[in-house]
């Protein structure tokens, strides 16, 4: 089966590997589509904390069950999205229900390999039949639960005011999340394109360009109080350091971004505002589920999905995916 491995940063080699072998509690995925998320693009570059190489990248996917244990509720032919989180269910974690940062976790795709491949076996536990949805939409679930674990850890109530610091497709589905609760949402990104996409297709109440004068921009949006929730979604440590000066007196502040540095900010501001300072990890199965009903109700945007290519096409037009110039919001590779 054809398999595209990132050997190193910035190298992208297909190889013809063996079909993967089933567990007694696996299933064997007839692997359909597969989102390019952030993650991927920062371990083709070289800036995923979490990794080591060689690595087969691909996390956010959907298929069709080839196999499965005759005692669980898979059947072959189903259409199903996959959970990469493999949490252990015994840590201390697993024991509170937040699965999301279990201490043994291993993410498809970068603590294992994952689905830039024709057939994955998964535990039977991290794969859901995705009824009522497409191959595509199923493939975009994940992102979209990252953004509404995100928006539900933050406490957000409908009437406050949001401020989304990166509109990339994770930034993007904490935009979603957080217009679903009712409060109105403001876009900060460097790029024009970005922010357009936001106002324009996403509804979003405003949207600043990142750049002189964009905390002005900001302040007079809100009456000089600024924002009751400022979720950071840029990856940029100069960024999440800056966001502290965003948030409202009595906000909260929500770290959905992880970069490999230290983040230090002013703590007499910090104080001033009592704060709350939240880190935000992946998502759980009630955040998948809200993203399904989300998408059966046709409350997400299908046009964020901007580009496809081929499973055999990644090695040589992955890197184009980070051209700004190409407008990707997301990316689907198809298998």
């Amino acid at each position: 089966m054809l398999t595209v491995v990132c050997e190193t940063p910035g190298t992208l080699l297909p190889q013809d590997r063996p079909m993967p072998e089933r567990g007694a509690n696996d299933v064997l995925l007839r692997v359909k589509r597969v989102g390019v998320c952030g993650t991927d693009l920062h371990i083709f570059t070289g800036k995923q904390p979490y990794l080591s190489y060689p690595r087969v990248m691909g996390h956010e996917l959907s298929g069709i069950v080839e196999a499965a244990p005759a005692d669980g509720a898979l059947r072959p032919g189903d259409t199903v999205y996959v959970m990469p989180y493999l949490s252990c269910g015994t840590c201390i974690a697993c024991r509170a229900g937040k699965t999301n940062c279990c201490t043994n976790i291993q993410v498809l795709g970068v603590h294992r390999d994952g689905a830039f491949t024709e057939y994955l076996t998964v535990p039977q536990a991290f794969v859901h039949k995705a009824e009522g949805v497409s191959l595509d939409q199923a493939a975009m679930v994940e992102f979209l639960a990252i953004g509404a674990h995100a928006v539900r850890r933050s406490g957000l109530r409908a009437g406050q005011r949001v401020l989304v610091v990166g509109a990339g497709p994770i930034g993007m589905a904490a935009m979603i999340f957080a217009q679903l609760r009712g409060a109105t949402v403001t876009a900060l990104d460097g790029r024009q394109d970005r922010v357009d996409f936001c106002t324009g297709s996403l509804g979003v109440h405003a949207g600043v360009p990142l750049g002189e004068g964009d905390e002005e921009q900001l302040a007079r949006l809100t009456d000089g109080e600024f924002y009751d929730v400022v979720f950071d979604a840029t990856g940029n440590p100069q960024a999440m350091e800056r966001g502290f000066r965003f948030v409202a007196h009595g906000g909260s502040y929500v770290l959905i971004s992880v970069v490999g540095a230290n983040i230090t900010f002013s703590d007499p501001e910090f104080h001033k505002r009592e704060m709350t300072l939240l880190g935000s990890r992946n998502a759980t199965t009630e955040d998948f589920s809200t993203v399904l009903g989300a998408m059966r109700a046709g409350l997400i945007p299908a046009s964020l999905n901007t580009h496809r290519l081929a499973l055999a096409d990644v090695p040589t037009q992955f890197q184009n995916l980070l051209d700004p110039s190409a407008g990707v919001i997301k990316a689907i590779v198809e298998c």
